[in-house]
């Protein structure tokens, strides 16, 4: 055959488009004559890829043909080639090159051999994927009963970036990194990973692991077993405190990988007690307990600790404290006044568990005192010890001294400072009228300016000018009964420091005596703020008390916006809502129409009035 007939007929290849199996696809053309297009896939894996090629033209005389690749361009059949062995109908072949480089860069054409020699195809080029990183595992060195150290080495990539590496481990064989891991950096290289939270006398298996693109790859397995470790021991909190006693425990978690021999509560005066303290041995079982600490000093704090005992030592729970209770009276005042004098309550006449308090202090644990208001004309009562009549209960014997045969105590109106002795078994019962004194009053030190005691809310209260001074609280014009407060928050003393007023304004004032021997007091000074006033939500329009009326008041113009009521030009305090029964933080109240407005508030009742003139 002339060799421009074979020429005519040559096979034309074109190879086409390689796809990774993880579903990456690329595209290109093999073929023999250039002016020929055709396309088809190329499945890439790690090491192989599948090329088609396809036959333009057969003509006469072709013994081979196949598929030429090398890492480098313009391959032959010198290179890498393998043939197409098959028959097919078509003139479109696959051929599979296998054994292949992960990650490298090939470059592949179709090639045809015949009598006039061998020709190719147009050229195409792929890239084998990656593979997952390899590994060796360190062997565990530093093994204790809780932890141990390890590692390993990456030593390849996988043809990509290694973005996690540590080690993963298990009591059970060929951990993985959904087990317990370390995570150690990234890339190649040696590492080193610290093994913890590890329980004691325990069989471990560890792998090292690398993770690149193409997944995770995992170094040989090795396995070590931890040292007998401590007990892990958690304390409980104190409970059933009383003066001299508690009920403390706790709870063994974890043996160590041991036996335990002991476990109990170690207590003392000062923070984190051992075994050279104070020492209770647990019950029966180690997983829970409890033990009863007794013989201890009233109002003093208390520290304590499970602990528990294995052949590798002792281990301590957390620290807890607690505090047991002071020597404190509480006695009761029952009477036929309590219904009358404090409605609205659950306090109810002549029930001792439902009836106001004397209570004695820290300090002075014989000595009780309260207040106590009196509404009737004539009212009776007694001194209840317990919050029933189970006694002792006193009355008076006719000379002022307590007595447990003694007749019901009778007391006119009026609101009552009263106090009794446990230990003389004397009490005293005084009427008080409550006012304010100090050079910022209206009278300054020469004498009280007097509140009023409202029932319904148990404080004594009322409203006046204040200068930029100091005052305090007293009753009776006498020195012998007055109140200041030491550290100016809101609490009082008795005969304590001189209360500072910072701002010259009218202030509403109370005066609470309602809870034993934790009295307190308020003086706010109160405004109008919002976007209706004319200092917006920035400043307070003030408002002035209004002594006629028993209610602070404002004339004002406004514009169409909102306003609330403020105290102290701070919104730690601040009312809104319904003007008949205004809220702490409640909604602002809307102004409709600009205009002159009179506005009055009452800070106790909580209503208010907005009237445009």
């Amino acid at each position: 055959m002339k060799k421009k007939t074979i020429y005519s007929l040559m096979v034309l290849w074109v190879s086409a488009i390689a796809i990774f199996a993880a579903c990456t696809e690329d595209t290109a053309n093999v073929r023999l004559q250039p002016t020929l297009e055709t396309s088809n896939t190329l499945k890439i894996t790690s090491d192989s890829a599948t090329v088609v090629g396809f036959v333009v033209a057969e003509g006469a005389g072709l013994t081979e043909k196949g598929i030429c690749y090398s890492t480098k361009a313009e391959p032959t059949i010198e290179d890498n080639k393998t043939p197409y062995t098959k028959d097919t109908p078509t003139a479109t072949f696959h051929v599979t090159l296998s054994g292949l480089d992960y990650a490298t860069k090939y470059y592949a054409r179709a090639y045809a051999t015949g009598e006039a020699g061998t020709f190719y195809g147009k050229q195409v080029e792929f890239t084998t994927l990656p593979v997952v990183p390899f590994l060796t595992t360190a062997t565990l060195t530093q093994i204790t009963g809780s932890s141990a150290t390890g590692g390993g080495e990456v030593t390849g990539n996988g043809g990509a970036k290694v973005t996690a590496r540590g080690v993963c481990f298990a009591t059970t064989e060929n951990p993985t990194i959904e087990s317990s891991k370390t995570t150690d950096g990234e890339g190649v290289g040696t590492f080193v990973s610290t093994l913890a939270e590890l329980s004691g006398n325990t069989t471990y298996y560890v792998r090292s692991y690398a993770t690149n693109s193409a997944g995770t790859g995992y170094g040989p397995q090795l396995t070590f077993k931890t040292l007998v470790d401590l007990p892990k021991v958690t304390t409980i909190a104190a409970s059933n405190v009383t003066k001299v006693s508690a009920v403390a425990g706790g709870e063994v978690t974890d043996n160590g990988g041991a036996e335990i021999s002991a476990y109990g509560i170690v207590w003392g005066l000062s923070e984190d007690p051992t075994l050279t303290d104070n020492v209770i041995a647990g019950g029966m079982t180690a997983e829970s307990f409890s033990v009863n600490i007794e013989n201890l000093e009233k109002f003093t704090t208390y520290h304590v600790r499970a602990y528990a005992t294995n052949s590798a030592g002792t281990a301590y729970g957390e620290n807890m404290k607690f505090t047991t209770l002071a020597d404190i009276l509480t006695w009761n005042l029952p009477g036929s006044y309590v219904e009358a004098s404090y409605p609205g309550t659950e306090l109810a006449n002549w029930a001792p568990d439902k009836s106001p308090q004397v209570i004695s202090t820290i300090e002075n644990p014989s000595k009780l005192e309260g207040y106590v208001y009196f509404a009737g004309t004539n009212n009776e009562w007694k001194f209840a010890t317990q919050n029933n009549w189970d006694g002792p209960n006193y009355g008076d014997n006719g000379s002022g001294v307590l007595d447990p045969n003694g007749g019901n105590i009778q007391s006119p109106a009026g609101f009552y400072k009263i106090n009794a002795d446990a230990e003389a078994l004397t009490y005293t019962a005084v009427a008080q009228v409550w006012g304010v004194i100090g050079s910022a009053t209206p009278q300054e030190w020469n004498d009280e300016t007097p509140l009023t005691y409202r029932p319904k809310l148990r404080k004594w209260s009322g409203a006046m000018h204040l200068t930029a001074a100091e005052i305090k609280f007293r009753a009776n014009h006498d020195w012998g009964y007055n109140y200041g407060s030491n550290a100016a928050d809101g609490t009082l003393q008795a005969s304590g420091s001189n209360i500072p007023v910072a701002v010259e304004a009218d202030y509403v004032i109370d005066l609470d005596f309602s809870t034993p021997n934790a009295y307190t007091y308020s003086l706010n000074r109160w405004g109008l703020i919002g976007s209706a006033t004319p200092g917006g939500w920035d400043t307070d329009t003030d408002l002035t008390w209004d002594e006629a009326n028993g209610v602070l008041t404002l004339t004002v113009d406004l514009v169409q916006g909102e306003i609330k009521f403020r105290a102290n030009d701070d919104w730690a305090l601040n009312y809104g809502g319904d003007l008949n029964g205004l809220s702490e933080g409640g909604s602002n109240i809307a102004i409709s129409e600009a205009g002159n407005y009179t506005i009055t508030f009452n800070p106790w009742d909580k209503t208010a009035t907005v009237t445009k003139n």
